[in-house]
């Protein structure tokens, strides 16, 4: 079912948020599309409460048998999956905030603190009630596009349920679902369980408020544009730009969620053309270095967590058209892959990959280059 906020409730809504002591969680998604027919979903996984280990892999096997959680126990929805998936890990559970099918299908869970707000818990609708790490693994292990995504949604019922392993954190979420055709949509959940869906415009997510006030929000930077500004005479006197980029020049640098959202927009829409998804691929981790957050800038020193170098543990590229995925960490940033097409889902077990936790940076020392006359 779509709805629709009112006006007052949206604005009294992101006016607390922003009142409101919350922990630092932003994260920035984004898409691109190469020549050679690849899709890239890619994004930033910001948590600033504690060393998360996203860079701690799980993967699914085909047929897994899946029990949902409820407030009551692991008594909900029960499903037999049709598809192997990898999946972020997160305080060493076995969901997180990103994930990737064997079919191409993507899924990913961005905070939405203020706006969400989940079906009430029924015991009589146990058996289709999911909590909100259910409902990634569910559609992950069940679909293959989002327009099936779209039409089996009505029929689940995602509910809240409190987890302390997850930093004491309560867990508001959006998502956003992305097929090999480059269709992306973003799924919120408010008012006690009212699903709305929005198409994701360039593929570009963000945190709260609602999608719907981002898009509107984007009326406000109409004049920014690629290249330079023309100059301009006054009084006899002529003006030129100073330096480059002066097109983009008032594009917002922070890093709240609606100032993410717009710069973005605006980095995706004005992408260089990209011949093949490595191409775009690397492009992605490039736009998204401007989103890479310091610990400094969102905590006074005595505030922030102490076992993390920042607020950005990892950035990860999904080529859906390939089934690869890429990624780097916080405190590895060399580039790593895990291959799908290579794993047989039918034959492994359910299982854990630690390959990409190796946690040392990668310096290679050219020194020894250096040529001196004898």
């Amino acid at each position: 079912m779509l709805t629709r906020m009112p006006i007052w409730r949206a604005a009294s809504a992101a006016l607390a948020l922003l009142l409101m002591p919350s922990p630092a969680l932003p994260c920035t998604g984004i898409s691109l599309a190469a020549a050679d027919g690849a899709v890239i979903v890619a994004r930033t996984v910001e948590w600033a409460l504690s060393d998360a280990g996203h860079d701690s892999l799980v993967l699914f096997p085909r047929h897994h048998e899946f029990t949902a959680q409820t407030p009551e126990g692991y008594n909900g929805m029960r499903w037999t999956g049709r598809h192997g998936f990898v999946s972020l890990r997160a305080y060493d559970q076995d969901y997180g905030p990103d994930g990737m099918n064997e079919a191409g299908l993507y899924v990913g869970m961005y905070y939405f603190p203020g706006f969400a707000d989940f079906a009430a818990y029924d015991p009589a609708e146990a058996e289709r009630s999911m909590s909100v790490g259910d409902l990634m693994r569910w559609m992950l292990s069940s679909f293959e596009t989002v327009d099936e995504v779209r039409a089996a949604l009505q029929g689940v019922r995602v509910v809240n349920v409190d987890d302390p392993r997850f930093g004491g954190a309560a867990l508001p979420f959006h998502w956003k679902v992305a097929d090999a055709t480059g269709a992306a949509i973003v799924i919120e959940i408010i008012d006690g369980g009212q699903v709305r869906l929005h198409e994701a415009v360039l593929g570009v997510i963000t945190n709260s408020p609602s999608y719907d006030w981002h898009v509107t929000n984007l009326r406000n930077y109409l004049g920014l544009t690629q290249g330079a500004k023309a100059t301009l005479t006054l009084d006899r006197v002529e003006l030129a730009p100073l330096g480059a980029g002066s097109g983009l020049l008032g594009l917002p640098g922070d890093f709240t969620p609606p100032s993410r959202f717009v710069r973005a927009a605006a980095f995706t829409a004005s992408v260089r053309p990209l011949a093949t998804a490595e191409d775009a691929v690397y492009e992605a981790f490039r736009i998204l270095d401007s989103f890479n957050i310091p610990l400094g800038s969102l905590a006074r020193a005595r505030e922030q967590a102490t076992d993390i170098p920042g607020a950005t543990q990892i950035t990860t590229a999904a080529d859906l058209a390939n089934r690869v995925l890429y990624f780097h960490t916080m405190a590895n940033r060399q580039v790593q892959k895990l291959d799908l097409k290579q794993i047989d889902f039918e034959r492994i077990p359910q299982q854990v990959l630690n390959g990409g936790t190796r946690r040392t940076q990668a310096v290679h020392d050219i020194t020894r280059d250096v040529e001196t006359p004898r």
